[in-house]
């Protein structure tokens, strides 16, 4: 069934306006009788169409269950800032898997270093890939796309998580099947962008408890490197 998102429910008025109406109406031209469903907070609202209107779908609700396609881990994926179509590629393959907030962080090896008004103007595009791969991959939320932070500031956000890997190709970290993840309930991942971490961040990640996980001896390109960790996190934690 489509999928819509929206971030009220009213179940005594359950109904769609603006985009999403004029989507069901016009794109769509789904008529009264068929069947959609309006997902918000992790939950579904699957409906019937009761009538549509010119500026509004409304809607009889069936049934309300919580999304079968939501992981059970909240993952935040730090990832330093690519090119943007590979970031682009990045966000809807990673929603896809079950992220919950992509964050991306400016590092010094970052190859792309957009200012934090030119990213701001990309954020709306970001944003809608997230949304349309959340739709496309059933998921009960859309993963949040934040501005551009700095390393520093990454690094406070993930000292608030139970846990974050940072992915490393050198030596000392260790592989992905040693993590301890039970009971973990908040994962960071930080990957790095074409140029990968520095030693001095590295050093910085590990000071503030961060733990560095490798993927084997091949090195994976920065668009590889998180689908490839985000896989077998869920693997790892029954979400997959």
């Amino acid at each position: 069934m489509p999928r819509f998102f929206t971030d009220e429910i009213n179940e005594d008025n359950l109904c769609l306006t603006g985009d999403n109406a004029h989507h069901v109406g016009f794109s769509l031209r789904m008529k009264p009788g068929e069947k959609l469903t309006l997902c918000s907070d992790g939950i579904d609202y699957d409906c019937t169409i009761s009538s549509i209107t010119g500026d509004a779908v409304y809607l009889e609700l069936d049934e309300k269950h919580p999304c079968l396609a939501e992981p059970d881990i909240e993952v935040t994926l730090f990832q330093a800032v690519p090119k943007m179509d590979k970031l682009e590629f990045i966000i809807q393959k990673s929603v896809e898997l079950g992220v919950s907030r992509v964050v991306p962080v400016l590092t010094r090896r970052c190859i792309s270093r957009p200012d934090s008004r030119d990213f701001e103007k990309k954020l709306k595009r970001l944003r809608k890939i997230s949304e349309e791969a959340a739709k496309q991959s059933g998921r009960g939320k859309v993963p949040e796309v934040t501005p551009v932070v700095s390393y520093k500031s990454s690094l406070e956000m993930m000292r608030r998580l139970d846990k974050t890997i940072m992915l490393y190709e050198s030596e000392g970290g260790k592989p992905f099947k040693d993590m301890e993840l039970t009971g973990i309930k908040t994962v960071g991942l930080i990957v790095g962008s074409e140029g990968g971490f520095d030693a001095e961040e590295v050093r910085e990640a590990v000071s503030a408890g961060i733990e560095c996980v490798w993927l084997g001896k091949r090195i994976l390109r920065c668009e590889t490197a998180p689908i490839t960790a985000l896989s077998i996190l869920m693997f790892l934690t029954n979400n997959m």
